[in-house]
């Protein structure tokens, strides 16, 4: 068997957190085996994972698919310099034994690794891929980030031979960068048919959470952090004043408490549910009327991308990556962040929005599709042979 491995071309997927691998890169795993390699995957499963269960249960996936993992302890934060160089340490010890044709690494922290590693690598063939799924440096970030990330990407992208963008305004600064190549992306990909219908009965999803025919519902999905900002929208909710609008918060996480607090405090309680972690997303967006996505920072985010599959108007931040997808006034409409006033009007705009803008999400969407996000990771992969 080892000496079967031998023969084959050898690929690694790695990132900070496995979470990124599991969630983002099955399907690139998918098209590197389909193309003959053997995959293995190198990331940090434990710490920085919001599952302990899903970690387990992942591992016992790759290696019943025949593919081999490795811990990797690497950090999110781009400050834990001893962690990041004992991370370091462990994958280039790992990449010199076996060899990899092909390094994909994704996340800020995880590609400084990852390039770091395979810099005597990539000497003798090693092909290194970066996808960013968002750069922390961006029109409106901080200037702390900028200091810290941009110089960090700028020195990374000497050992780049592929680097990956998911949005217009990172590929364009991502040219001026030093990678071999740059490439645009959309995406991830989402797989738009599939979100078109749901796959359970609706009606009666929207019943057990307690709405009647008559209220018009809000849904936001995703981690309960400052990130994803949530309480604009809770704010927002309180501005808008009508107890017919409910909003059903998809996803848990550090702020959760937080914004329990913060609902008491502002008396919605009749209108707020927190649903916490599910795995039905694809029903809970049928049983809303609109998306709420007040997102501080993105790369493309794929929540906004499956409630447009599922034909919802949206109200959502002016921030890259959600402006590539979100026409104002189009397919719904876009504020600052931090306007809890515009998100306000958007919400009320929702209450009268026609069935057009739901289904010019839809028809906007499909050039996201992962249809064609597969098929441009196919040629990219086959250009590296």
């Amino acid at each position: 068997m080892e000496q079967a491995l031998k023969k084959k071309n050898t690929a690694l997927m790695t990132a900070s957190v496995a979470t990124m691998i599991d969630s983002f890169n099955r399907d690139n795993i998918r098209l590197l085996t389909e193309a003959g390699y053997h995959v293995d995957v190198a990331a940090n499963f434990g710490d920085g994972n919001p599952s302990a269960e899903r970690m387990t249960a992942y591992k016992e996936e790759l290696e019943q698919a025949g593919m081999s993992w490795y811990q990797i302890p690497t950090p999110r934060s781009p400050l834990k310099m001893g962690q990041i160089f004992r991370a370091c340490a462990m994958l280039r010890k790992l990449v010199n034994e076996k060899q990899y044709k092909i390094v994909h690494c994704h996340s800020p922290v995880g590609s400084v690794v990852a390039r770091l590693a395979c810099m005597g690598a990539r000497r003798r063939g090693t092909k290194v891929v970066y996808t960013a799924h968002g750069f922390h440096f961006f029109r409106g970030a901080s200037k702390i980030a900028w200091l810290i990330y941009y110089p960090i990407e700028w020195f990374c992208s000497m050992f780049t031979d592929v680097l990956i963008t998911i949005n217009q305004e990172d590929y364009q600064r991502g040219k001026k960068l030093l990678a071999k190549r740059v490439e645009y992306v959309p995406g991830v990909g989402v797989d738009v048919e599939r979100f078109r219908t749901p796959q359970g009965d609706p009606a009666a999803l929207r019943s057990s959470f307690g709405f009647t025919p008559e209220d018009y519902v809000l849904i936001s999905v995703g981690e309960l952090s400052v990130r994803k900002n949530h309480e604009a929208a809770i704010r927002a909710l309180a501005k808008a004043g009508n107890p017919r609008l409910k909003y059903l918060i998809v996803g848990n996480g550090d702020l959760e408490g937080y914004l329990k607090e913060l609902v008491a405090e502002l008396k919605l309680q009749e209108q707020v549910i927190f649903a916490g972690y599910r795995n039905d997303i694809r029903d809970l967006l049928h049983v809303a009327d609109g998306f709420v996505f007040p997102s501080l920072q993105e790369g493309l985010p794929v929540a906004l991308m499956e409630a447009m599959s599922a034909g919802l108007p949206v109200v959502c931040s002016s921030i890259r990556g959600n402006v590539d997808l979100i026409e104002n006034g189009v397919g719904g409409w876009i504020y600052d962040p931090r306007d809890v006033d515009g998100f306000a009007e958007g919400i009320g705009n929702l209450l009268t929005a026609g069935r057009e803008f739901g289904e010019q999400n839809v028809q906007t969407v499909r050039r996201f599709d992962i249809g064609t996000v597969r098929e441009q990771m196919r040629q990219l992969y086959d250009s590296l042979n």
